[in-house]
């Protein structure tokens, strides 16, 4: 009995059973197919199926753990999935709107509101990040979810990222407090920008335009909200901290390096 055969009905059954305890929303039924359709091809009759699908049942029933396993190894190629259909676009910053190195081999893109404290609380990580690994660069999005006047920091970063001045203003208007007109300014001057031409720039179509795209491919990735990260294959959700971002950014160094 081929081990391929047997793993492709055991998926099967597997999908069947989340499918049955409302684990996962209904994807399973080309799995299923795909499971007779082996056991039919390997020569398997209804009752040599029928042994299998006791000997996969009871061994998931005897390790239940395999399930929340599997159904988190599904999440991760779903999401892998998903990045890839938008890398180009979430790797790319909008002007200068990056950190560190801008020839780096991996890349983390960062997605913010200037009024989330939590996003707030990740500026130094990004700090230090920047600071010690060299081959790192990080791509600034704005993600202007909780207020009007974010929406207008955003726009502002925007001109900023325009006149190559996007991680002068980001670190101020972080520093600055909540997004308000004064604030915007603020550190706009603290970060040396042309105050005129951002004006004018933050209020354009194209400002717009950019920040709406943000917006969609944040729904697309299904963050829950900011900051959120990307990095490789995987979306983090959260001030996750120094820690997990180092962690996913030498994960997916490790992946593309093995890759070639």
């Amino acid at each position: 009995m081929g081990v391929a055969v047997l793993l492709t009905i055991a998926a099967g059954i597997g999908t069947f059973m989340w499918q049955s305890g409302g684990m996962i929303p209904s994807t399973g039924g080309e799995a299923a197919q795909d499971a007779n359709a082996a056991a039919t091809a390997a020569g398997f009759d209804t009752k040599d199926k029928a042994a299998i699908e006791a000997i996969v049942r009871a061994y998931i029933l005897e390790n239940p753990e395999i399930i929340p396993e599997a159904v988190q190894k599904l999440q991760g190629k779903q999401a892998a999935n998903r990045i890839a259909s938008v890398r180009s676009e979430v790797e790319k910053p909008f002007a200068a709107a990056f950190a560190g190195n801008p020839d780096g081999d991996i890349v983390l893109a960062e997605y913010s509101d200037f009024a989330c404290g939590f996003c707030r609380q990740s500026v130094s990580d990004v700090a230090r990040l920047v600071s010690e690994d060299k081959n790192l660069k990080i791509v600034f999005h704005e993600l202007p979810i909780l207020s009007d006047e974010s929406r207008l920091a955003a726009a502002w970063g925007l001109a900023a990222a325009q006149q190559g001045k996007y991680y002068a203003f980001y670190k101020a208007m972080f520093g600055a407090g909540r997004p308000s007109q004064a604030t915007i300014e603020q550190a706009a001057k603290t970060a040396g920008l042309d105050i005129a031409a951002a004006r004018s720039f933050a209020a354009t179509k194209q400002a717009d335009e950019v920040i709406d795209a943000n917006i969609r491919i944040a729904q697309q990735l299904e963050f829950s909200g900011t900051p959120s990260w990307v990095v490789g294959n995987k979306v983090l959700n959260g001030a996750v901290g120094y820690d997990e971002l180092k962690s996913a950014i030498d994960e997916a160094r490790a992946a593309k390096k093995a890759v070639g």
